[in-house]
């Protein structure tokens, strides 16, 4: 029987699985740039939070499908686990040295879009916590966050548009859910100004790039659910039809396909697992945006299925892809 909502017993495995990695400090990957030999650090003494999980961003996006977890599942056997995490790690001084590492001139760029997105919607998932010290113990950085977004929007002319972590459209449906639940008109609406002028007079995408050997995103489908997110449905319905006007004919044809892994010790390779995630992710949530009665709604829903169906059976075995495909997992399950 296929798996199509996030079960008390799966949520438990995944669970199980970040806990496994968060605090395991190698092997890493550091996205960190030497000014001098004083640089030369480890990963726990650079980011006392998010050391483990293999780079930053997968340790930060496992910190929020724990916390996301947690909320919807309170009761399951490894919350307390989460718990003690959170209270050891989500601390004033951890929480101002990773706000101390992004003061340095090195660290401008540090992680952008994608880590940024990501540290916004951990901060999001936070703030919905009954228990709201770890949202309260977190904002200083979610706010150098929000800002960095603030200061390099007015001067991205151009969006990113690969399928990998400088994609722009995913940083900008991330942080509007943080603006969403801060209250912050002023940044909702300067994350709508940009994904308008980005991607608002896109139409008919091709998608002839899709999948390349790296993606863990379908620049199409991610552009979509940004615009889904940003825009009221009765402005997103419309630029939808634009932009996939040929849905209803599985039509590009490539979208509508889950990629094939042929080596999941490969970092590279193993992407293709997340994009299959990602995309069903993508196409759920349009799915969901779909009136009810529309002819393209049965067959978007099909094709989430048979790429969630396509990447769930590989969450875990590697260490190449069980640093992070969880997380991805949890979006699509909860689209």
């Amino acid at each position: 029987m296929a798996i199509s909502s996030l079960s008390p017993e799966l949520a438990a495995r995944f669970a199980g699985i970040a806990l496994g990695h968060v605090g395991r400090e190698y092997p890493n990957k550091p996205d960190h740039t030497l000014a001098g030999p004083e640089d030369a650090q480890t990963p726990r003494q650079l980011h006392p939070v998010f050391y483990g999980s293999y780079d930053w961003h997968s340790c930060v996006h496992s910190y929020w499908m724990l916390a996301r977890l947690l909320r919807r599942f309170p009761e399951m056997p490894v919350a307390a686990e989460i718990r003690a995490l959170f209270d050891a790690q989500l601390v004033p001084d951890k929480i101002a040295a990773e706000c101390a590492y992004l003061a340095a001139p090195t660290a401008r760029g540090f992680k952008r879009p994608y880590g940024w997105g990501w540290l916004l919607k951990l901060a999001e998932e936070l703030s919905l916590q009954d228990d709201r010290r770890w949202s309260d113990l977190l904002k200083p950085l979610a706010e150098i966050f929000a800002q960095r977004f603030r200061d390099f929007l007015p001067l991205a002319t151009y969006p990113v548009r690969v399928g990998t972590h400088f994609n722009t459209a995913f940083g900008l449906r991330m942080a509007m859910d943080y603006a969403a639940a801060t209250g912050d008109r002023a940044f909702a609406a300067l994350l709508t100004e940009t994904g308008l002028r980005w991607y608002g007079e896109d139409v008919d995408c091709p998608a002839w790039g899709e999948p390349s050997g790296d993606d863990f995103q379908s620049s199409a489908l991610i552009e979509a659910e940004c615009m889904r997110r940003l825009l009221p449905a009765e402005a997103f319905l419309p630029w939808l039809d634009r932009f996939l006007p040929r849905i209803e004919r599985h039509e590009p044809a490539t979208l509508f396909r889950p990629a094939s892994v042929t080596d999941r010790s490969d970092g590279k390779i193993a992407h293709l697992d997340g994009l299959n995630l990602s995309r069903a992710w993508c196409w759920r949530a349009i799915a969901a945006a779909l009136p009810p009665g529309d002819a393209r709604r049965g067959l978007v829903q099909e094709t989430a299925e048979q790429h969630l169906a396509a990447g769930l059976p590989h969450i875990a075995g590697d260490y190449m892809g069980e640093h992070w495909l969880a997380s991805f997992a949890v979006l699509a399950l909860e689209a």
